[in-house]
Formats: C-alpha cells, sequence, structure tokens
C-alpha cells in the first residue's frame, strides 16, 4: 500500500529574478505587492506552484499575470527552504533567472496580487519582502560569473550597440573600471560583433559606430571549442 505522508505540509512558490539594463544601468524587475503579507512593499515576482502544475509552467504563468511579460526563457536559479523564510507557513520557493532587453517589453500586472511591475535599478533597492534580497543577490553573483564566459551581456543591450556602451555594461555589472584599449581589442578578436553600418543618431559628441551580436558565428564557433572569456 502506497504511504501519503499526509504529516508533510510543505507548499511550492516560483520566484522570478529578471534582469535589465538600460540608460548606463543594471536594472531589476519588481512587483508592488497588492496582499498581505507585506502589503505594498517591494518583491520579486512570485507565487505559489499549483496542485497540478510543473514548476517552469508555474514560472512562466506567475511572471505573466504579475508583469505581463509572456513567452521569456528562464533557467532555474536556486532552490531556498530555510525554516521560516515565509510568514505564512513552510514554503520552499525555486527561483528562476533571466536576461531581457528592457525597451522591448511593456508591464502590465493582470491580477491585483501585483498593485505594478516596474523596472528598478539595481544598486539602489530597499529591502525586498520575504528573502527577496537574498534571492537577488544569488541571481547578481550568477550574474557576474556567467557574464565573464558566456556572452550573455548581448541579451541585455539593445539588437545594435556602441563599443563604449558594451564595456560599461560589462563595467557597470563586474563593478570595476575596464581598460578601453585591451578592452576593444579582445572583443573586437573573437570576430563576434558586425558592423551595422550605422552610427548613433541626435549626440552631442563624435557618433559612434553600432555593432550587433552575431549569435550564429558565436554558436559555430562554440561547437568547436570555442571559449568566450572577459
Amino acid at each position: 500500500m502506497q504511504e501519503t505522508y499526509s504529516e508533510f505540509h510543505s507548499i511550492f512558490s516560483v520566484d522570478c529574478v529578471i534582469f535589465g539594463f538600460d540608460k548606463g544601468e543594471l536594472k531589476i524587475l519588481l512587483i508592488e505587492r497588492g496582499e498581505e503579507p507585506f502589503i505594498n512593499h517591494l518583491a520579486l515576482p512570485g507565487n505559489i506552484v499549483g496542485e497540478d502544475e510543473d514548476l517552469d509552467a508555474a514560472a512562466g504563468r506567475v511572471l505573466n499575470e504579475l508583469t505581463g511579460l509572456n513567452n521569456i526563457y528562464m533557467e532555474q536559479l536556486h532552490t531556498f527552504g530555510e525554516v521560516g523564510r515565509h510568514p505564512q507557513g513552510r514554503i520552499i520557493t525555486v527561483a528562476y533567472f533571466s536576461l531581457i532587453k528592457v525597451k522591448r517589453h511593456e508591464l502590465y500586472p493582470k491580477i491585483p496580487f501585483a498593485k505594478k511591475a516596474e523596472w528598478r535599478a539595481f544598486h539602489e533597492l530597499p529591502k525586498l519582502a520575504f528573502d527577496h534580497s537574498v534571492i537577488l543577490e544569488k541571481a547578481y553573483r550568477r550574474l557576474q560569473r556567467k557574464l565573464r564566459y558566456q556572452p550573455i551581456g548581448f541579451e541585455l543591450l539593445p539588437d545594435k550597440f556602441t563599443l563604449t556602451q558594451l564595456q560599461q555594461l560589462y563595467e557597470v555589472i563586474l563593478e570595476k573600471e575596464i581598460d578601453k584599449r585591451n578592452f576593444r581589442k579582445k572583443i573586437l578578436s573573437y570576430g563576434l560583433l558586425t558592423e551595422s553600418g550605422e552610427k548613433q543618431k541626435n549626440v552631442s559628441h563624435r557618433a559612434a559606430r553600432l555593432y550587433r551580436f552575431n549569435k550564429r558565428r558565436y554558436n559555430s564557433l562554440k561547437k568547436m571549442g570555442f571559449n568566450f572569456e572577459i
């Protein structure tokens, strides 16, 4: 006879860490909670997993309901199960992680659980609801590690960007200054950037060339053992 373990009362939730980059700042997508606990507090988009719902499906549903974002690729970051992390009981959360282009997406919460969804500057955040500040810090460290060894920074930039914008992204996320000459020499040596044939418009300084990331070439090189490293 199969045991049901009826004495177990843990609940699972999902929380979504969505990074963006805009106007030289790393951004994080947050909601203002419309319900207790932590009503009116800023939090990561997250909610309870349905009884008959897969984790990945739940993450996509929750993100869509609370922010309006849809069809966003997310990878699992970490499971947070500290006793007492949630004031309403034993709730274990699985955090998801994604990078998106801010200007491509409109935000519009679909349920009152989220009063609003908004981008906030990562380095100017107050303490978040629950243990979401801990979750966010874990995601940020993951972002820093991946940025050094994978060209994920291009997921945050516009389709066409300058070398200065690219360097600025690395400096902001890695929290260090990078030598301009060495950075440009190294990034161009990989052959992963394609000139768009265009330059910046409506700028007060000398217009810089705009580049695109050649993802097809990167995937081809990766199959041959190419290692991206900054």
